[in-house]
């Protein structure tokens, strides 16, 4: 990505040049091999998981464990992909420790 050094908006490549979308600035690319198209978006996720010590001081629920059936867990909320879409809740049963998350 490269953003217009005057009014800070994205640029498009085109016909060899950048050009903002915003203003009328333009530059040639000098560096083609630097310019990467992609079409498909790659997501590399991200399973945080707490130090077993800190786990008790999360908040509980009454959720019941897939594992062994337990209806209390603690529960945390953790951001893996964008900022623009929702958070990810995990759950870890009481009594086995089976760590799970609930899926939208």
């Amino acid at each position: 990505m490269r953003f217009c050094p005057e009014c800070k908006s994205l640029m498009i490549a085109r016909s060899g040049r950048m050009h903002c979308r915003r203003c009328d600035y333009s530059e040639e690319i000098i560096d083609s091999e630097s310019l990467k198209v992609t079409n498909a978006r790659v997501e590399k996720e991200i399973v945080i998981v707490d130090e077993e010590d800190a786990v008790a001081t999360k908040p509980t629920c009454a959720v019941r464990c897939p594992e062994c059936g337990h209806n209390l867990a603690y529960w945390w909320l953790r951001q893996l992909r964008s900022a623009d879409e929702s958070e990810v809740r995990f759950f870890r049963c009481v009594a086995c420790s089976h760590t799970w998350r609930e899926y939208d």
